[in-house]
Order: C-alpha cells, then sequence, then structure tokens
C-alpha cells in the first residue's frame, strides 16, 4: 500500500468481518428467487424470435383457455399513460415493433412454471420481419434498416434532417486541434472495435410482485437500486410512487446490469389481474438476449506529440451502440479517454447508435474501458516510436492540481501521478520478462465517482450500541464499509454497529448502487448522522452534568465539558441517556452531486503467445489503483482483482456473438465464455491512497476503475510479445493466428 498523508484513524483501514458474511456462506441469505408468498403464481414472458419485425397479430386465447393459466398481460395493459418513459415501457413489453431477439411480448401467470412455459408457446403471434441492423458503423450509413422511423439525431447544431439511427452526437472541443496536429513530430492512429459483453452476475433477473386490492403494490426484487426502481415503476404503472414499497433482496452480483427493470412491472400487472402474488425468474438465455449488455464500439483516434514526448493533440470519432434504444455512455466515454492527460488541443465526436440488439446497461465504469482500449494503446505506439519508456510518457504528460477535468473544471488533487509512480516503482514493473513470445504491457484508466443522494437513521440502542439504517444495496461490502465509517465518526469499535438494508417505505431516498458512489456518498450521509448522534446526545447530556450542550465536545469517542471536570466514553453516556431515557434516532441526508472527483487505476500484465494456436496465457498481473483512502483495504483488493479478471476476460475471451440475423448464437455460460481460475493467474494488488478533498474521510469509489485499464494493458503485451498491434476484441486464438499468420 502506497499511502501519501492522512490523518490516524483507529477503524478505518482495519479489516473486520463482513457482517452479512455468515447469512451468506450457511445459505441463509434470501436472493431474489428465494421469494415464497402464500398462493404465489408463477410467471414467464413470451420473447420474440426475430431481431427486427412488425407483430401485425398477437392471440392469447388458446393460452388463456389452458388449465392453471389465471392471467395475461401484453404491451396493451401498461395503457396509453406512459409517455415520460416510452423506451422503458417498450422494451418491457413490446407494442408493435420488436427490435431484437428476445424482446418480451407477452407474460404469463400460472399455477405451476411448467404451466406457464406451456401457455407462452400457446400465444400465437404473426409477424412481418425485417432487416435487422447489426453493426454499429452500418447501422449510421443512409439506407441502413431503421429502427424507429421518426428518430432524428440530436446534435449541436440541432436535430438530423432525416431519420436516423443515430440518437445523439455529442461533441467536445477545446484548444485548436488542427493547429496542435500542426505541431507534432511524431502522430499514432487507428481504429479500435470492440464487441458487446455481459456483466456476467451469476444471479439471473427475479421480481416478484403482489397488487393488493387497495392498490398498495408490493415488489420483492434483486436490484441495484431499489428506490430508482419504485420511481420507474410509478411511471409506467401510472400509479402513486407512496403506494409502491419496493423490498430489496440479496443480489448476487450486478455490477451495473441490475440498475434497470425488466419483470417487476409486468409481475405487478399479472399480479393485479390474478389477485395473486407473481414470481418471475429469468432464464440464462433470457438474461443473455433480453437484458442490457455493454455496448460494442468503434473508435478511430489519433494522438500526436512533439519529439521530447509532449502530447500536443488528440483527436477520436467513437460510435457506441445503444442496442434496441436510446441510452448508451458515448458521452461518458468524452469524459474519459483524455481524463488522465494533459492536452492542450483535444477534439472529440461520439455517437449514440440503435442497432438490434438488446438495449446496453451499464458495466462497471460504462463505456471507459473501450476508450482506454484504443487511447492507452496509441500511447504504447507513441512510446516505442519515441524511444521512451513508457510509464515515462505517461508520467511526462500525466494530468495534476489544476489540469483541465473531465467535465472541463481543474483536476482537485486527482492521484494520477501518484498511481503511475507505484507501478513505475513496483517489483513486477522492475522485473525481467524472459522467454519467447512474451511481451509485458501496462495501461491506465479513469473513472468518476458520483456522489447522488442517500439517506441515513442512526439509532442508539439501551446498551449504547448504534443501529445503522440505510437502503443502499450491498453488492460489494458497504454494509461494513458504512459501518466502519459510522464507527469512526462515533469513537466506537466496529462491532458495535449495526447495519441493515431496508425497503423503500423505511428510510429516505437512496439512489442507485453505481458510480461507485456508495462508500463514498452513503458514507457522507453517515458521516452527518454520527455528527448529528453526537450533537443529540450532548444536547440531552447537558442537563445531567448542569451545562449547556456548548460547553460539552465530542471527539474521539468521548464527551467532556470544556473544562476537563466531566467525561465519559459514547457507550456510557448512550447507557445514560437513552437506555434510561427516551429512545433516540437521527437521520443523515446528502445530495453529493453528480461527478465528485474519481479514480485512477493502472494495469501491469505479462503474457505469453503460442505461436501454433494462437492462446494468450496471463502469467502475471499487478493492479494499482487510488483508493483515496481505503476503508476496509480487504474489500478494495477485491474489487481491484475483481475489475481485473472481468477484464481480462473482455480482452480475450468474451463477446456476444450474432448471426446475420441477430440471434445470439453463445447465450449460456457454456458458450460464452468467463474466466475460471484456470485462466488467471493470482491478481497482485498496490493500493495508492491520495485522500480525496470532497469526502470527510478522503474516500474515493474502487469499484469502477479497476476494469478499464485491462483490455489495453493486455493489447499491449499481445502486441509485444507478437509484434503485431491488436486494435479487436476479443483477442482469442483465432483472432490471434489470423493476426499475426506469416509475421
Amino acid at each position: 500500500m502506497v499511502t501519501t498523508d492522512k490523518p490516524v484513524y483507529k477503524v478505518i483501514g482495519t479489516r473486520p468481518i463482513r457482517p452479512d458474511g455468515i447469512d451468506k456462506v450457511t445459505g441463509r441469505a434470501i436472493y431474489g428467487a428465494d421469494i415464497r408468498q402464500p398462493g404465489m403464481l408463477y410467471g414467464r414472458v413470451k420473447r420474440s424470435p426475430h431481431a427486427h419485425a412488425i407483430i401485425k397479430r398477437i392471440n392469447t386465447e388458446k393460452a388463456a383457455a389452458l388449465k392453471g393459466v389465471h392471467a395475461i398481460v401484453t404491451a396493451q395493459d401498461f395503457g396509453a399513460d406512459v409517455a415520460s418513459l416510452p423506451d422503458v415501457s417498450k422494451n418491457l413489453l413490446a407494442g408493435d415493433k420488436v427490435l431484437y431477439r428476445g424482446h418480451a411480448i407477452a407474460a404469463v401467470a400460472a399455477t405451476t412454471d411448467l404451466i406457464a412455459r406451456q401457455a407462452c408457446d400457446l400465444i400465437e403471434v404473426e409477424y412481418e420481419i425485417l432487416e435487422p441492423a447489426l453493426d454499429v458503423r452500418e447501422a449510421m450509413l443512409p439506407g441502413a434498416p431503421l429502427l424507429h422511423p421518426n428518430q432524428r439525431t440530436r446534435t449541436p447544431a440541432g436535430p438530423s434532417e432525416n431519420p436516423s439511427n443515430t440518437v445523439a452526437q455529442v461533441a467536445v472541443a477545446f484548444g485548436d486541434v488542427d493547429k496542435g496536429f500542426a505541431e507534432c513530430d511524431v502522430i499514432v492512429e487507428g481504429e479500435f472495435k470492440t464487441r458487446m459483453v455481459h456483466q456476467g452476475y451469476i444471479e439471473p433477473q427475479s421480481a416478484t410482485a403482489m397488487w393488493n386490492p387497495d392498490g398498495q403494490i408490493t415488489v420483492w426484487t434483486c436490484t441495484q437500486g431499489s428506490f430508482p426502481a419504485r420511481q420507474t415503476l410509478s411511471q409506467v404503472l401510472n400509479h402513486p410512487v407512496s403506494k409502491i414499497k419496493v423490498v430489496p433482496t440479496e443480489i448476487g452480483g450486478g455490477f451495473g446490469g441490475k440498475i434497470s427493470i425488466y419483470l417487476e412491472p409486468v409481475a405487478a400487472l399479472l399480479s393485479k389481474k390474478a389477485f395473486r402474488p407473481v414470481k418471475i425468474t429469468m432464464d440464462r438465455a433470457d438474461v443473455f438476449e433480453s437484458t442490457g449488455p455493454t455496448p460494442g464500439t468503434s473508435i478511430k483516434a489519433k494522438l500526436g506529440a512533439t519529439k521530447d514526448g509532449k502530447f500536443r493533440a488528440f483527436y477520436a470519432d467513437l460510435a457506441y451502440e445503444n442496442g434496441a434504444f436510446p441510452g448508451s455512455a458515448a458521452n461518458y466515454a468524452t469524459m474519459c479517454i483524455t481524463a488522465g492527460y494533459d492536452i492542450e488541443h483535444v477534439k472529440l465526436d461520439a455517437y449514440d447508435v440503435v442497432v438490434n440488439k438488446p438495449r446496453t446497461q451499464d458495466y462497471r465504469a460504462p463505456s471507459s474501458p473501450a476508450a482506454s482500449f484504443a487511447m492507452e494503446q496509441l500511447i504504447d505506439e507513441m512510446a516505442q516510436k519515441l524511444g521512451k519508456d513508457v510509464e515515462e510518457l505517461r508520467l511526462q504528460n500525466v494530468c495534476r492540481e489544476g489540469t483541465r477535468g473531465p467535465m472541463g473544471m481543474p483536476h482537485r488533487a486527482p492521484g494520477h501521478e501518484e498511481t503511475l509512480q507505484a507501478a513505475k516503482a513496483s517489483a513486477h514493473y522492475n522485473s525481467p520478462l524472459e522467454g519467447p513470445n512474451r511481451g509485458r504491457g501496462t495501461a491506465s484508466g479513469f473513472w468518476f465517482n458520483v456522489g447522488l443522494r442517500s439517506s441515513v437513521s442512526v439509532s442508539v440502542f439501551p446498551d449504547g450500541t448504534v443501529s445503522l439504517i440505510e437502503g443502499s444495496t450491498d453488492i460489494g461490502g458497504t454494509r461494513a464499509s458504512l459501518a466502519m465509517q459510522l464507527a469512526e465518526t462515533l469513537g466506537i469499535a466496529y462491532e458495535d454497529v449495526k447495519p441493515e438494508v431496508v425497503d423503500t417505505d423505511s428510510v429516505g431516498y437512496n439512489d442507485v448502487t453505481a458510480g461507485s458512489r456508495v462508500t463514498f456518498g452513503t458514507g457522507m450521509a453517515v458521516h452527518e448522522a454520527g455528527k448529528n448522534l453526537a450533537k443529540e446526545m450532548a444536547a440531552r447530556l447537558a442537563p445531567t452534568w448542569s451545562v449547556t450542550p456548548d460547553d460539552i465536545e465530542f471527539a474521539d469517542g468521548v464527551f467532556k465539558t470544556k473544562d476537563g471536570s466531566k467525561s465519559g466514553n459514547f457507550k456510557e453516556i448512550a447507557q445514560a441517556v437513552v437506555g434510561r431515557g427516551p429512545g433516540l434516532t437521527v437521520s443523515g441526508s446528502v445530495n453529493a452531486g453528480f461527478l465528485q472527483g474519481g479514480g485512477f487505476a493502472h494495469a501491469i500484465v505479462d503474457v505469453e503467445v503460442d505461436p501454433e494456436t494462437g492462446k494468450v496465457t496471463i502469467l502475471k498481473y499487478t493492479a494499482v489503483q487510488d483508493a483515496g483512502t481505503a476503508i476496509h483495504p480487504a474489500y478494495v483488493e477485491g474489487q481491484m482483482q475483481g475489475g481485473a479478471v472481468q477484464g481480462i476476460g473482455w480482452a480475450l475471451n468474451e463477446e456476444y456473438y450474432y448471426d446475420d440475423s441477430g440471434r445470439m448464437a453463445n447465450s449460456s455460460y457454456l458458450d460464452y465464455r468467463i474466466p475460471t481460475t484456470l485462466d488467471v493467474p493470482m491478481i497482485g494488488t498496490i493500493i495508492v491512497e491520495t485522500p480525496n478533498p470532497l469526502h470527510p474521510f478522503g474516500v474515493r469509489g474502487v469499484g469502477e476503475p479497476g476494469i478499464v485499464p485491462p483490455l489495453a494493458a493486455i493489447a499491449n503485451a499481445v502486441s509485444h510479445a507478437t509484434g503485431v498491434r491488436q486494435t479487436q476484441l476479443p483477442m482469442n486464438p483465432g483472432r490471434i493466428l489470423e493476426t499475426t499468420r506469416g509475421k
């Protein structure tokens, strides 16, 4: 661990056991598919076998007549008033057109899952099949099959004149890029392509809904955001938000893929018709074909530098697939691709493009890995042409305090320089790499740290311990990281804090568990609640000590009078003012904003490429990342290692493979191959701690930056091993042989 100057903490920086660990390892934790309700029915969804087709007719009569079927719904059951979220509702159940294979058309609730499946097979759908648009660049061309005939491209100059599959163009420019390139001695450029990949969570989506006759809806679901799910349900069902309660279950992975809703409104409508609770759980093929992968991309980029290595100009044309509906993260790419460097002249054109594939969703630092795949390979190639050490080249051009940041505002303590220095000084980077067909690659990556809205409640038990009620889904150990921050704020032991994630009726509003925000943003709410609790306890204590509240100080877990005549630790005072008095509950709520700092990660990777088979073997991998302050270092290391492994899969194996008709040919974990223990070595970690000035404990979000650099780092390593630059993912054996044969 590499640490700059920071305060000395008692709880923060330790490695306690997570509070939900026992329930999870013993199987007592309740996940989405574990929900059971009295009289519950089982739901199934009828999905399109075509990637692009007009729905001419849907006949549900045979399905409705099947014994055991209690309800059937189609898009007509949503009603007409979904204007605020038309794309969401059309993705939940297709109306007049299907836009990808797996697009939901109808749903059935029956007494058993088997009957529900049989009923789906009995639903008759008549299609007029259309040609699909499947490639992001081809979909942008005039004459391409149009997914949405009335869609015009949003551009800086206004909407386009003609319909287009290009949803939006985002243009970013500062300096004079033509002048900048004219000043360059060396220019490198290339076109880089990535495929759609899945987040790889093991738990399929599952939702159970009960629509009571009084209009109260309760939904149990494995979601990354119970409050945003409640809001979306309210809008698509045209139902008051106060009459919807979302109960988040434990979640078996998400990585951004469980932010959107797919089953919840459908289960609710079925329940309304059947007057019974309804549970729908996806099959694995449904998850692959019908939920949101990350966008495929095509990025054309150019980097120019002077002969001494100073970057002068950068240009990129970035095309990102949306899938069937608007909403990809191309705009984020413009904020990430140059964030780590000080470049005077930059011009970026990014495009969101719809294609006949499922609507894309976030996947751990959405947009940034593909952007880094392009940028960091150009930097590697530039270093080769200039004859410079690549880490020295990065450090020569690294962003620092005051450098233009991703949104145009100056960076504040960005931490990239410290991360690069830690990587350059590491034992791995300075070790020899011997043997034929071997290469070492490095790369950097950036992701934002959003804050958004968080609320918590804190109560004191009569024995002086504390309850922490929160509404942020715990995916990566945030129960522990939040409890640790509360313990640090109150000066008590971690074991004296009992954290619990509750439903939307039981705590104030919380945004999604995404954007690396929970330990950061909800941590700020926890810190505020801790301060409010200490203030309230001092107010209750003052009469007992015959002083005013202003005469009492609280620090390091101790209350004392300013003159030092009276004192007591937190537990003693809590037992005195709560154990023998009224209960004490306080809250903490923050709106920590959209973009709050951010974090940099770096990867060093050694590979060996088999020239006969094209197989790439990862020999050694070191992940370096700035955590700001590592609240729980073991969890930080786990996030770094998880991001590295997912990046390895993205680089070497994973892709959505579509045939010409738009059928995904590998929609199972047998054919869509994520890395196993046989594919990756132990992932070494170096935690850098450059405290974030925007957080009371210096925290940076750590969940996302780690997935950004592996793609480019592995590509750079393969390039050095084979002498051939890899510009397309995945770098599977077939692609390696195709690009290196005879070279």
